[in-house]
């Protein structure tokens, strides 16, 4: 979609139909580093065609295609091939560049690199001291199968190490430091290891993948629960609401599942049926007041707009890793929000929804900091408030391109 701002009306508020999403990229862009790992052991079906996912699998078509003497790998705004390509191509052979947005060089990478070099990488800061971009030799000698990182900055630090483990000489032995955030996704990746044939051992803090191969395998990637959480809000929000959303599974790998749960108390209800999951609104009203994200941040966004759109002085915790992600979520929330009235106040690790304010403005524009979620989140409003302009909607091609089209299917007005 090439255009700087789309304006969104909904004349009924009603929404009904069967909505298919895409493939989810938190399994995908893991699939495809087991896949790039697996000497063709290893197949996929259903890719995400998520902007992040089509660009990690340009970058390892790249790498594996690759004789130059230093090969530069830019991957622009996708934060998990950042992560998961600087573990990758420590194994690699070959020297490499690995660079992004200037967003990219302004988010930490520091705390895998320290881990990755504790193991024998040769990885460098080609710019600023823990940013990209790296210059990475590839194909170590490994010092030692132990290290020991973080577990309350990001998961995917964490994902990284373990999607490389079974090929290093020695395996790995990670020994977690502190709280775990967003442990699903971590829960998400030894799973598919497991699909591929990759055995593990996780007892406390620590997890353990021998040496070993993958074997033959296909990792089948369910639809994204993340993109089915901004249909949860489009539910809560809508006059009348009955949207059946395809393949998505009750025992899914994906930790934003969490969504059916959240949304019970947004009056939204859900049932798994002919091989899907029907999302319907409902009168049901609750009392419950603080909502933690430590083990699903992706859905921290959603989950506030809706509740400021409802009225709903809610609070929330578990939202430190929003300040490093694509924007700084939590200042870009607070900026948004305020726009039809709403507070969004920081106290210490809870932020609280202070709605005493809200109303109805001539003219709502979103701005979306280059964050495909913050576009995702505000969209549902063009239920509440009519019409909301959204700047910038090209973001959403990151993780759900096909959203403004669904959105179009289900009577929103676009233009």
């Amino acid at each position: 979609m090439n255009t700087n701002a789309v304006k969104l009306s909904h004349s009924s508020k009603t929404l009904s139909g069967t909505v298919q999403l895409t493939g989810s990229k938190s399994e995908s862009n893991r699939a495809l580093i087991i896949q790039a790992l697996g000497n063709g052991t290893v197949h996929i079906d259903n890719l995400s065609s998520a902007a992040d996912t089509v660009t990690l699998r340009q970058a390892l078509e790249t790498i594996a295609a690759s004789d130059a003497e230093e090969t530069v790998i830019d991957i622009g705004p996708a934060g998990t091939a950042m992560r998961f390509l600087t573990a990758y191509l420590t194994t690699a052979k070959g020297n490499y560049v690995l660079t992004g947005s200037k967003r990219m060089k302004q988010r930490p990478i520091g705390i895998l690199v320290d881990a990755l070099k504790t193991l024998g990488a040769d990885i460098r800061y080609a710019e600023e001291i823990g940013y990209p971009p790296l210059a990475i030799n590839g194909g170590f000698m490994q010092k030692t199968p132990e290290v020991r990182v973080q577990g309350n900055v990001s998961s995917q630090y964490l994902s990284a190490l373990l999607l490389i483990a079974p090929s290093l000489p020695h395996g790995l032995r990670l020994k977690i430091e502190g709280e775990l955030t967003s442990r699903p996704y971590l829960s998400m990746t030894l799973n598919m290891l497991l699909q591929a044939g990759v055995d593990h051992e996780w007892s406390g803090d620590t997890i353990h993948i021998a040496p070993q191969q993958t074997q033959p395998s296909t990792l089948a990637i369910e639809p994204d629960w993340s993109a089915a959480s901004y249909w949860y809000a489009m539910v809560a929000l809508s006059a009348s609401g009955n949207i059946f959303l395809p393949e998505l599974k009750r025992n899914s790998l994906q930790g934003d599942m969490a969504i059916v749960d959240i949304m019970v108390h947004f009056g939204v209800a859900s049932s798994f049926e002919n091989g899907g999951l029907r999302i319907q609104k409902t009168t049901t009203h609750s009392d419950k007041t603080l909502f933690d994200f430590k083990a699903c941040p992706d859905l921290a966004q959603t989950a506030i707009v809706c509740a400021a759109a409802l009225k709903r002085d809610l609070s929330f915790t578990g939202l430190q890793t929003l300040k490093i992600k694509e924007t700084d979520r939590i200042a870009a929330l607070q900026n948004e929000l305020v726009k039809f009235g709403v507070k969004l106040v920081e106290d210490g690790e809870i932020c609280h929804l202070d709605t005493a304010g809200l109303y109805q403005p001539e003219h709502l524009v979103i701005d979306t900091y280059e964050d495909h979620r913050m576009a995702m989140a505000f969209a549902p409003l063009a239920l509440m408030f009519d019409p909301v302009q959204i700047n910038e909607p090209e973001v959403v091609e990151k993780s759900y391109p096909d959203f403004w089209k669904h959105l179009k299917q289900q009577g929103f007005i676009i233009s």
